[in-house]
Parts: structure tokens; sequence; C-alpha cells
């Protein structure tokens, strides 16, 4: 079964906007963390993107790979250079890693096939 990485990042969209409405403290703490975490510094925008999708594959999150792909796709990476942090992260996390660094490919293809 091919998994509709748009439909997935879709529903997670939806369904996070229902939990600010409950839980609106820790999603505002959420909303913080992440613009602290990938205000640029150091290191650049697809770096931090690139670090994302590979700690997306080790935790098997498909939001992740989701949401991640998609800004890697809208940030100009090369599929080459997907494939090669998609490398590393199977290195690091062995077989259940090859399954999801798969998944994150066919995410990235699904996001990029959008924009052209």
């Amino acid at each position: 079964m091919t998994k509709d990485y748009k439909s997935i990042i879709g529903d997670i969209s939806a369904y996070s906007k229902e939990l600010h409405k409950l839980i609106p403290d820790t999603m505002a703490g959420f909303t913080t963390m992440a613009r602290s975490a990938t205000t640029t510094k150091v290191l650049d925008e697809k770096t931090k993107e690139m670090i994302a999708l590979a700690l997306g594959v080790a935790a098997r999150c498909d939001g992740c790979l989701g949401y991640h792909a998609k800004a890697l796709a809208r940030l100009g990476a090369s599929r080459e250079e997907v494939a090669e942090v998609l490398g590393m992260a199977i290195y690091m996390g062995g077989g259940p890693s090859l399954m999801y660094a798969a998944d994150a490919l066919l995410a990235f293809d699904q996001f990029t096939r959008e924009r052209v």
C-alpha cells in the first residue's frame, strides 16, 4: 500500500488545530520550541530540514517524513542530497531505518512532483 504523504500531513494539520483549541498552552510551547529550533543561525534551513528528515526516519514518524520532505522539496533539495541523508539514517538505524528511508524518498518524490 502506497502512503499519500499529502493526505497524512493534511490530517495531522487538521487535528493539530483541534489540539490548539483543547490544549493551547501545550501547543503554544511546542510552537515556540519549533520556531527557536528552526531559526537559522549557523546552520541553514535546508541543513536543518535534512537533519529533521533523518530523525523522522529514526523515529519512524510518517508525519515527520511528510512535513520535512515537503520542506526539502520547497527548498530545492535534490533527490541525490536526500538520498545521501537517508544513507546516513540507514547506517545509524539499520533495517528499520531502511524501511522508513524508502518511505521518506517516496514522500520527497510526491512533493517534488507536486512542485513541477
